[in-house]
């Protein structure tokens, strides 16, 4: 399945240092992602995509991100390694693909993007097909005309749309797109339980307007573990030995960068934390970083027994988890950097008609 990256920091950085250089760089995920262990040994080789926002507004360009697609595998792809050495940015979002719905194509890959937002979707919609007409017949007719592939994803993200008040809005504020986020999982479930689905969806989706960002580690099952999502935030992310060995030091409080990645950039044991399932990490324009409960049925909290004994069966099957916690037991607390507000995230009662 797919790989993803965030990196939002208060300076740009240069696109390499995510894409390429690192050893362990979501590049290299795309043919060795240790933390996709299965018995097939899959490769993310169906395409990828890099998405990124100007480091400073030029009013003729516009605020809206730039995107860079191929459906050649992200490993042998020149223009990406000429471009990645020469594009920075203070928000930049990176994907290499798995196909589970959609041919292979330029629609296809992620990042989708529409006006200032951008969107990417780690996991799949259980029996998509089953729910497709249902998700087209709930959007308004400018938003459907906007879908150009025909994954579960970007037809995610149409839904998200239709949740905003305006989505062609010039700015958004953090809790518009958090609670468009919340909706459009709530409708799915809605649909999936309508038409008598099973099997749990994998929805680790992602959004930003290029100011916030809102990312879930989110599964539709109480015994399942979602796939995997983990964060990293400090000073600087930089090189410390030859061979692309990154870390990410704190020199001090401050949170100048933060990383969201379904799998780390690195393998320094204090560097990344994981993001609990079934949980929204929100990063706001002032880089505080919070990490919110979505309460719904599925959500088990950290007190109940049943939270420790989610299986990775399910997702490891799927190339979406390792059977087992390669990276340890560290989990991230909820926390604001700034404020040290703690949230929890209600999803709304969806009816379906």
């Amino acid at each position: 399945m797919c790989r993803f990256v965030i990196y939002k920091g208060t300076a740009a950085v240069q696109l390499c240092h995510l894409l390429t250089r690192p050893c362990h760089s979501i590049i290299n995920q795309a043919f060795d992602s240790r933390l996709r262990i299965d018995r097939r040994r899959p490769i993310n080789g169906d395409g990828f995509g890099v998405g990124w926002y100007d480091s400073v507004h030029d009013e003729e360009l516009g605020s809206q991100p730039c995107i860079f697609t191929s459906v050649t595998p992200a490993w042998n792809n020149v223009n990406l390694v000429r471009l990645a050495e020469k594009i920075k940015s203070p928000l930049v979002f990176a994907h290499v693909r798995a196909t589970t719905a959609g041919s292979l194509s330029l629609d296809n890959c992620h990042p989708f993007v529409h006006g200032k937002l951008m969107f990417m979707h780690n996991g799949g919609i259980a029996e998509f097909p089953k729910i497709k007409r249902k998700i087209q017949a709930a959007l308004p007719d400018e938003i459907y005309n906007v879908v150009n592939g025909n994954t579960d994803s970007e037809w995610a993200f149409a839904l998200l749309l239709s949740k905003l008040p305006d989505a062609d809005a010039k700015t958004f504020a953090t809790n518009t797109l958090k609670q468009a986020m919340l909706d459009t999982i709530a409708h799915l479930n809605a649909l999936a339980e309508d038409a008598g689905i099973d099997e749990p969806s994998l929805m680790n989706f992602c959004v930003t307007d290029g100011e916030s960002v809102i990312a879930t580690r989110y599964i539709s099952s109480r015994h399942d573990e979602a796939a995997s999502l983990w964060f990293s935030s400090g000073t600087m992310f930089s090189e410390y030995a030859k061979g692309g060995h990154y870390k990410m030091s704190k020199a001090d409080k401050r949170e100048n960068i933060i990383m969201i990645a379904s799998e780390p950039l690195t393998f320094e044991k204090a560097d990344w934390m994981e993001i609990k399932t079934n949980n929204m990490v929100v990063i706001t324009p002032k880089m505080n970083l919070l990490q919110i409960p979505i309460i719904d049925k599925f959500y088990v909290p950290p007190s109940d027994p049943a939270f420790h004994t989610r299986g990775t069966t399910f997702a490891a099957e799927k190339g979406l988890l390792s059977p087992r916690r390669a990276m340890g037991p560290r989990s991230a607390s909820v926390l604001d950097t700034e404020s040290g507000i703690t949230e929890t995230a209600q999803i709304p009662a969806i009816a379906v008609a």
